[in-house]
């Protein structure tokens, strides 16, 4: 009975860890949720624009809609990862409070990068919405500094901290642009 007393309390102690961690990794995510993204899909395209929509370019208010269309698709495809993170993965988007789990479900089964794809199509949502040049300017400036963070940084520490795992994820889920079909864990 004491053994047995043992290993519940053991179980126990286990489940509340595992409970503070992912609570943790909520709180840091929200954190890390208002000032990164809150920051280059949300306060610097204000910055650049004051939110003035100008007049569709070449008369196409139809753009109007596709730009609604990108930007919501974005803002929930951002909340989707971040979601994964932190309940799945245990960790933050943020450097310093990684994933402790790779993370390989919801949109990742369809691109790598799905974060920053995610925000990219929400500031070309907004370019779109508000007819604004300098937004779509911005999301080229915001795709090259993802991109060389994601070539110099993050999948380097990734490969490193998973290995094997990351080897596979990387060789069937490409980094920018989704696949046809989920990666469903496979080799092919």
């Amino acid at each position: 009975m004491d053994r047995a007393r043992r290993v519940a309390q053991a179980s126990s102690v286990a489940a509340r860890s595992t409970e503070r961690s992912r609570a943790s990794a909520i709180l840091g995510s929200l954190l890390f949720l208002v000032v990164a993204p809150g920051t280059v899909a949300g306060l610097v395209p204000w910055w650049l624009t004051g939110w003035e929509v100008r007049p569709a370019p070449f008369g196409l208010a139809s753009l109007r809609l596709v730009g609604g269309a990108f930007l919501v698709l974005g803002a929930a495809g951002l909340l989707d990862s971040f979601a994964r993170f932190a309940l799945r993965g245990l960790g933050t988007p943020a450097p310093v409070a990684p994933p402790a789990r790779l993370v390989v479900t919801g949109l990742y089964r369809w691109v790598r990068n799905p974060m920053y794809v995610s925000i990219l199509a929400a500031v070309l949502g907004q370019a779109l919405l508000l007819a604004d040049a300098r937004l779509l300017a911005w999301g080229f400036v915001l795709w090259l500094g993802f991109h060389l963070f994601v070539v110099g940084y993050e999948e380097p520490k990734l490969r490193k901290t998973f290995g094997e795992e990351y080897d596979r994820f990387r060789a069937n889920v490409p980094r920018w642009v989704p696949r046809h079909w989920p990666w469903d864990g496979g080799s092919g």
